[in-house]
């Protein structure tokens, strides 16, 4: 079997360990199953909410290809954290012949598969959203007591570099 490993991560605050940690475990999950890989498709600073991702619409490009039968992924919101996504980008990667597969998370291809897929797709567009809305928050209650938001959006509200 031949697969491809998407890796991402969502923000510049984040670091290099974080898509290197990813690769590991997905190609140890490769190596313990037989599988041979044949390219990493990495976003850097995307976020799973859009498919908006350079290499993740590559990805799913390339595809259509058939060069490849397995997407592997660290967890499923690595994929997308936005459940119409998933099923769009899944519908047409099934469509070309590839699967998409979890390292971490044992997904049975039986019927109880499919609502832990649904659950964990769920959660991770909850995950998102929830996280949003805390920051949103937080930001604001600074803002109303007049506390210091952080360097970048201070100069993105004036307008700097």
């Amino acid at each position: 079997m031949k697969a491809v490993i998407y890796a991402r991560y969502s923000s510049d605050n984040q670091r290099e360990e974080s898509i290197e940690g990813q690769i590991r475990e997905c190609t140890a999950f490769a190596e313990k199953n037989g599988i041979t890989i044949l390219r990493h498709y990495i976003d850097r600073a995307f976020s799973a909410k859009t498919d908006n991702r350079p290499e993740f619409q590559n990805m799913i490009k390339d595809s259509g290809k058939r060069l490849f039968d397995m997407v592997i992924v660290w967890k499923l919101d690595r994929f997308a954290r936005n459940r119409y996504d998933s099923a769009r980008y899944k519908a047409t990667l099934k469509k070309n012949g590839v699967k998409v597969v979890s390292a971490t998370e044992v997904i049975s291809d039986g019927a109880e598969g499919i609502i832990l897929e649904s659950v964990l797709e769920g959660y991770a567009e909850y995950y998102s959203a929830d996280l949003s809305e805390k920051v949103i928050r937080g930001i604001t209650e600074n803002a109303l007591k007049t506390k210091y938001n952080g360097w970048s959006a201070a100069h993105r509200l004036l307008d700097r570099p």
